[in-house]
């Protein structure tokens, strides 16, 4: 790699890590007063474990030769305890290896909404690792992992057999933590007590800005380096951002007579997630109408998950889940041909087997995430219960787990 190369993701990749810190004070902030540290130690906890998992057998899993040439999981020992980075071959490989790590520790920990306020602690750990290893690495491995003619591998079946178009992650990061955060809810059950609104809205607005700061790297740093790529996306992404603000505040104030501070950061985030699938796809003002158009996808489908009574917490089915796939269907109608993909969405003349194979690779996502992270949390359940006892989650985990009270002296 280039030096300016080299320095750009380094600096994305410090973005990136910011995510974590902003995700805890996000969810911190939209859950009860009671829960804040334990939702802090289960997304912190997120970024260590993964980590563990991923220097063991993780990367090779995500990023190696896929094992009988099938695209369907890499080679797990093919990076064992990153041995092979230990020297400088001008690739790159420990600042990428760092940056993969980071994706696939923000996947699981967004998924930690769906365990919110009622989920042991010690088995959201083990849950972590189990996730990782049977969810994201396989699905990172589909959606990641390029064929190399020239090193002679092979890599997943979605991205070159399929030939699915998703810039950074929309699949294997967003989409993938939606249905697993759905399924961990459905399996732990609603809480006892649902509070209303987030109990710390400033504390909620710093994690917005944190996450937001973040994607910047986390779609930037996509681009592989400081180039014409890594500006214009972080251009779609800003103008996705946008977009969604405006789209989440304009529907609550149409459906409930006022714009909230809530509605304008959940629209945000909902926006950056529509466009993470298509920032070098669709052009600038197709990027701030996909903003518009996810976070009012996300509106929609946080009122449907109310009407079920679904107890996802922090609502990562609706933002990133449906966003994801929102933007997903957005590049493949309206994707703009003079944009870096070069890609011409069917509206304006393009392939319309775009659709299909886009459509394919939504719903294996989906389907795949869905059923496996039930099966992880349900088999986890049935050897030893996950869920608090009632006492321990009406005290708050916060006081019945940590020892702990984010605000001292105040009772709580």
């Amino acid at each position: 790699m280039e030096p300016a190369d080299i320095a750009w993701i380094l600096s994305a990749f410090a973005l990136v890590l910011l995510m974590f810190p902003g995700l805890a004070m996000l969810y911190g902030g939209m859950l009860n007063s009671r829960n804040v540290l334990n939702m802090v130690l289960m997304v912190l906890s997120s970024l260590a474990v993964t980590a563990v998992v991923y220097i063991v057998v993780g990367h090779g899993m995500v990023l190696g030769d896929s094992v009988g040439g099938a695209g369907i999981i890499g080679n797990p020992f093919e990076f064992s305890f990153f041995s092979s980075m230990m020297e400088d071959d001008g690739s790159g490989g420990p600042l990428w290896a760092a940056f993969y790590i980071l994706f696939a520790g923000i996947s699981i920990a967004l998924v930690a909404s769906g365990a919110a306020g009622r989920m042991k602690f010690g088995s959201w750990l083990v849950f972590v690792a189990i996730w990782v290893l049977l969810v994201y690495a396989p699905l990172g491995h589909w959606v990641f992992a390029f064929d190399n003619e020239e090193a002679g591998t092979i890599g997943g079946w979605m991205r070159n057999q399929l030939g699915l178009h998703d810039f950074a992650g929309g699949t294997a990061v967003h989409l993938n933590a939606g249905a697993a955060g759905l399924a961990l809810a459905l399996v732990l059950g609603r809480r006892s007590t649902l509070p209303g609104r987030p109990h710390n809205l400033p504390l909620m607005l710093v994690g917005v800005a944190l996450i937001c700061t973040g994607w910047m790297g986390f779609n930037g740093g996509t681009a592989g380096g400081a180039n014409f790529l890594a500006q214009y996306v972080t251009l779609t992404s800003l103008l996705a951002l946008a977009g969604g603000m405006l789209g989440f505040i304009f529907i609550e104030h149409f459906r409930d007579g006022h714009a909230t501070m809530l509605g304008l950061g959940t629209g945000a985030i909902a926006g950056l997630v529509g466009i993470t699938p298509a920032a070098d796809a669709v052009g600038p003002v197709g990027a701030l109408i996909l903003g518009f158009v996810s976070s009012a996808a996300a509106a929609w489908a946080i009122t449907w998950k109310r009407k079920h009574r679904i107890d996802d917490a922090l609502d990562v089915f609706a933002i990133h889940g449906i966003a994801g796939i929102t933007g997903a269907l957005f590049a493949v109608f309206f994707a703009n041909a003079l944009a870096p993909a070069g890609i011409t969405g069917i509206v304006f003349g393009g392939d319309i087997n775009m659709l299909w194979r886009e459509s394919l690779a939504l719903l294996v996502t989906m389907v795949y995430s869905f059923g496996m992270t039930y099966a992880i949390a349900w088999t986890m359940n049935k050897i030893v219960p996950i869920r608090v006892s009632t006492e321990e989650e009406e005290l708050g985990l916060d006081r019945s787990v940590h020892a702990e009270t984010a605000y001292e002296g105040r009772g709580l």
